[in-house]
């Protein structure tokens, strides 16, 4: 998960292979403090429960729905945040929802970890899990500290 539009990463996880995806984000969420002001992140975390911890924390969920997305009977926050989500791609179509809402920045975070695979590897090398842990979240720092000593200043030009 990056932290504005640092490129940072704030918190991390390990699973296994059959760990689903979006069932990590209130594990994620614990690591972090404060509000969090936009989620971005692939289908995979198209899910109720995903919806339902960000939107209490104040997100905005920019997640693709499903193609066979419908709108939900639920008047929850977190259905109506969804549900506006599924309409908005039936309407201007999945492609055009993806430019307007700024799902490209879903990229970003994609860059972390292939970033963090290209410099530091795919493979831990500890062999206990806590060791692993450990391995996992001083690459990050490691990871965090590179990207803020050589990160590059952009700035948008003639608009």
């Amino acid at each position: 998960m990056g932290k504005g539009d640092t490129g940072n990463i704030v918190a991390e996880t390990l699973t296994n292979s059959a760990t689903d995806d979006a069932s990590m984000v209130n594990a994620l969420l614990s690591q972090t403090e404060g509000g969090i002001e936009r989620f971005t992140a692939d289908g995979a975390y198209d899910k109720s429960a995903v919806y339902e911890a960000l939107t209490s924390r104040g997100a905005t969920v920019v997640v693709p729905p499903s193609k066979t997305a419908a709108v939900s009977k639920k008047r929850t926050p977190a259905a109506r945040a969804r549900d506006a989500r599924v309409s908005r791609a039936q309407a201007v179509g999945r492609r055009g929802r993806k430019k307007k809402s700024g799902y490209h920045r879903q990229a970003r975070s994609e860059n972390a970890i292939f970033r963090y695979k290209r410099l530091l590897g795919s493979r831990l090398r500890a062999r206990d899990p806590d060791g692993q842990q450990i391995e996992a979240r001083l690459s990050c720092n490691i990871l965090n500290r590179m990207t803020a000593l050589g990160a590059p200043q952009s700035y948008v030009l003639g608009r």
